[in-house]
């Protein structure tokens, strides 16, 4: 008889911590979920799921105003917030229930309430203490908001998606992808927005002509974007709006502010001094490559670690500490050719180094390029543009990155990433035959160098 309630005790039902449940009770382990919310994490309740829906929505927009110009004519068009919001979350009730289907399915027991740690084998839920031989720490992530005056005036992202009504006008803080998606989201629904980032110039590691060529296409679209720019205070007014001081001194009048400056681990009444865990500078729980902690029983993954916060690679470091943990492999988990995504407008698509990335690593680099409208637009009216470049190391001839802002980036880029981990060169481009007519195609047609760096 053991001595342990569980083989493992998973703390967080999100991406990650269902798929090491799952597999591990696929092998027979016996495996208990503790979630205090609702199953699925933050992609799908919070982040991915709905967000992706929203673009969609916000996309129908452009789509009836450019379908006249291919013949099809519609009365007035009206948007209906509360529609999509309740649409939106009758999905997301169906995949929450998915999740706990295919968990019991699995063989893992499902425990509602907040999880603590008790020591490196024992684990507090509702009151109740549990023993595992081995605990996995898989609770994500949460929205960060600076301290300032009139803070609590602001949404965060977890927020954003059942706003009572849909603001007229609104602030949008914050230069990273959840802004700057959030800001082609509000726009493609017909909101006035206004982008404010305290850098330079939004989406930081990503490649920089990819950035500057987005932020002009979402200047011509009339997304307002103000950099170098930040917000000192904030007011609330008797008529309900929101008056934003910026460093500049400037007044802004909007009728709702969102902060999307980032999102940090969830750590907090966790336990982690109980079991003596190790955590980062910057407070993610500390893991090696194994996703050990300093604790040897007690495991942690996903954004908790905070390597790289994206549902694929939580799901896939779930993978390898199950196989490690109980198939005897001795795997890591290779982070380099990740692709990713940025579902602004327009959408960005990418994989492999950034041009400043490569010349670190290698002397000098070829690049192939090329800015076009696709077919679709001769017609819509449109003025929507797509950039595409390959990024080569002339010696070998190998494909370092591949960068793409436009229309379906996400769906052509991942084709490629495969394409890139396989150590595909230029010449493997050039002798693939392109399908026709499409924007893919032009990934395999570039065959001058647009210029070499440096």
């Amino acid at each position: 008889m053991s001595d342990y309630d569980y083989d493992l005790f998973v703390i967080g039902a999100g991406s990650g911590g269902v798929r090491a449940a799952r597999m591990a009770a696929a092998e027979g382990v016996r495996v208990a979920v503790a979630e205090q919310s609702r199953t699925g994490g933050t992609c799908v309740n919070l982040g991915c799921v709905p967000k992706k829906l929203y673009v969609h929505a916000a996309e129908y927009g452009a789509g009836f105003a450019e379908a006249t110009g291919f013949g099809w004519h519609t009365q007035q068009i009206n948007f209906d917030w509360p529609t999509l919001r309740e649409n939106k979350e009758m999905n997301i009730r169906k995949l929450n229930s998915l999740y706990e289907e295919t968990l019991a399915k699995a063989g893992a027991e499902l425990l509602k309430g907040r999880a603590r740690l008790l020591g490196p084998q024992r684990v507090e839920v509702a009151g109740k203490e549990y023993r595992a031989e081995k605990i996995l720490l898989a609770t994500g992530s949460h929205p960060f908001i600076p301290d300032f005056p009139g803070n609590e005036h602001v949404l965060s992202s977890d927020q954003i998606f059942d706003l009572e009504q849909l603001p007229k006008r609104i602030l949008i803080v914050g230069g990273g992808y959840i802004a700057t998606e959030f800001a082609g989201i509000f726009h493609g629904l017909g909101v006035e927005v206004i982008q404010l980032y305290r850098g330079e110039l939004f989406l930081g590691g990503f490649d920089q002509e990819i950035r500057e060529f987005v932020a002009a296409q979402m200047r011509k679209k009339g997304i307002k974007l103000h950099f170098n720019s930040d917000v000192t205070s904030i007011e609330k007014t008797v008529k309900n709006k929101l008056i934003a001081t910026l460093n500049d001194g400037r007044n802004l009048e909007v009728d709702s502010i969102l902060y999307a400056t980032g999102r940090k681990p969830n750590t907090a009444d966790l336990g982690l001094d109980s079991a003596g865990i190790t955590l980062t500078e910057s407070g993610a729980v500390q893991v090696d490559d194994y996703y050990q902690t300093s604790v040897p029983s007690i495991y942690a993954l996903g954004d908790l670690i905070d390597r790289m916060q994206l549902t694929p690679v939580a799901l896939a470091e779930a993978m390898v500490l199950v196989k490690n943990l109980y198939r005897g492999y001795k795997q890591k988990l290779d982070y380099d050719l990740i692709p990713t995504a940025v579902f602004c407008q327009p959408t960005i698509g990418t994989v492999g180094l950034t041009e400043a990335e490569a010349l670190e690593k290698y002397p000098s680099i070829d690049i192939y390029s090329t800015n076009f409208r696709s077919l679709k637009h001769a017609l819509s009216g449109s003025g929507d543009r797509i950039l595409m470049k390959l990024l080569v190391e002339p010696v070998s001839d190998r494909v370092l990155g591949v960068h793409m802002a436009g229309e379906q980036a996400g769906e052509i880029i991942q084709g490629i990433a495969v394409a890139l981990k396989a150590g595909a060169t230029k010449t493997i481009f050039d002798q693939t035959i392109g399908i026709h007519p499409t924007s893919a195609e032009e990934f395999v047609t570039m065959r001058s160098v647009s210029r070499t760096l440096p």
